[in-house]
């Protein structure tokens, strides 16, 4: 038996006016996903327990059958991990965007702009890390370059008792002062942001950028700390071999960690442009080669959801079911006998371009013995409809991993 998780990161939405009162889910043309729908078992899955952040770092861990409440230390340690960041026991790892900040100067009347800096692309970000590592890293603190615009800093000796820090993704547009750190422990991160604008808003290559019409990448901006996490392996807790397919840092960081096989997959960007026919070929070569189980990790309808855009979110869950799960069930269904399981994280909503807590729909197939739903359509609405819910959701994956549905 084969099994595949294809994880659509912020797919789940709520109506909207843009749409006639419609999700993206229910506007978008996926044959595949609805075809799977009714032919399998459709229900919701709490991803979020109450009182936790909705972050794909706590979603991601759940759908893979992880108890948050448990094991959860910090969104940062686990892209430390995808780096190649060895973490010691008293050091504290922190994200590390870089973002575009508004021209105001004074820093505190400044605006968040950009949480993503243009979609900077990694070559430019890593001359930027650079330099932020030659002005305040060597000692009590190191830069290190990830992907695009999200990097890590690591606070040796550092404090954890910190205070809320806000997502830079989750302040588009609004003044900083109210979501810079706060506490007396947190003074030097508020001195490191703010001394980075000065360092990078005079940069060459960010004044090239405004030129070139681009956001420049003009300051860090840190959050998202913890220490390092301890996660039981995968195939120690469900004895099945499992590899992990992402773009992205944290969802790579969480398969070192869980001692999934991670595979990387030239052009795989986190947004619409995703080289979706390499992450495919990437899980099917997986399974083919050994192992049991893939999750297939793709960003970009969460990276639509926090820029608002409408048509790319619909556009991405269309890329999605043609280009990723229509190849996967064909080479499935070579294999032999299968499962798969399609999901959202967490929903990321348009109107509020940030992340959610509702339950999210799932819908699972196997080619041994599906029951027919008979549901007409795989979104929000008709999940909710269908009287299943996981929760806690770290549970849904022991069920998936049955033989049977």
């Amino acid at each position: 038996m084969k099994f595949a998780v294809v994880l659509c990161d912020g797919m789940s939405d709520m109506p909207g006016g843009m749409l006639g009162g419609k999700t993206p889910m229910e506007i978008a043309k996926k044959p595949v996903m609805d075809w799977l729908a009714a032919n399998g078992e459709v229900g919701l899955i709490r991803t979020v327990p109450d009182g936790m952040p909705p972050g794909s770092d706590v979603a991601n861990l759940t759908v893979l059958g992880y108890d948050v409440l448990e094991c959860y230390t910090g969104r940062a340690p686990l892209e430390a991990a995808s780096i190649g960041i060895d973490l010691k026991d008293d050091d504290v790892a922190f994200r590390c965007n870089l973002v575009t900040l508004s021209q105001e100067q004074d820093y505190f009347q400044k605006k968040l702009v950009d949480y993503c800096a243009g979609d900077i692309n990694t070559a430019e970000a890593d001359i930027l890390i650079r330099e932020i590592q030659s002005a305040f890293g060597g000692a009590e603190f190191d830069f290190y370059t990830g992907t695009s615009y999200r990097h890590c800093m690591v606070w040796h000796g550092g404090k954890t008792d910190l205070g809320e820090i806000t997502p830079p993704h989750d302040i588009i547009g609004k003044p900083i002062a109210g979501y810079l750190p706060q506490r007396p422990n947190a003074s030097p991160l508020l001195d490191i942001m703010r001394q980075s604008f000065e360092i990078l808003n005079s940069h060459p290559l960010n004044e090239r950028r405004v030129k070139d019409g681009l956001n420049p990448a003009n300051a860090v901006w840190l959050w998202g700390q913890g220490k390092r996490p301890t996660l039981q392996p995968f195939e120690q807790r469900y004895e099945v071999k499992g590899s992990v397919i992402s773009a992205v840092n944290l969802i790579k960081g969480i398969g070192h960690i869980a001692r999934m096989n991670v595979c990387e997959v030239r052009g795989a960007t986190g947004y619409i442009d995703t080289n979706y026919e390499g992450k495919t070929a990437a899980a099917l070569s997986e399974l083919q080669n050994g192992q049991d189980f893939v999750f297939i990790h793709i960003e970009a309808p969460d990276e639509c959801g926090h820029r608002g855009e409408t048509g790319n979110k619909i556009k991405a869950i269309e890329d999605i079911d043609s280009r990723v799960i229509k190849p996967l069930l064909e080479g499935l269904e070579r294999m032999g006998d299968f499962k798969i399981m399609v999901l959202p994280d967490h929903p990321t909503p348009l109107a509020l371009r940030t992340h959610t807590s509702e339950p999210v729909p799932y819908l699972i197939y196997s080619s041994l013995n599906s029951p027919a739903s008979g549901i007409a359509g795989f979104n929000e609405n008709n999940a909710s409809k269908a009287g299943r819910l996981f929760n806690p959701g770290y549970d849904l994956i022991k069920h998936f991993l049955q033989h049977g549905i």
